[in-house]
């Protein structure tokens, strides 16, 4: 019973490392897929995302 108890508990802290690290590089490597635009392509491109073609001019 001890061993499987030592067995669990490195299992959960293992799980609790990697789960962070993990998350981290979602969110590092989505950031690196983000478009820089010009503040009218920006505006252009936000109204696109909406889907209310009654704001377009």
């Amino acid at each position: 019973m001890s061993a499987a108890s030592g067995l669990f508990v490195l299992v959960f802290l293992g799980l609790a490392l990697a789960a962070p690290l993990l998350l981290y590089a979602l969110v590092r490597s989505e950031c690196d897929r983000r478009v820089e635009a010009d503040r009218e392509t920006a505006e252009r491109l936000a109204r696109r995302d909406t889907g209310d073609d009654r704001r377009m001019r």
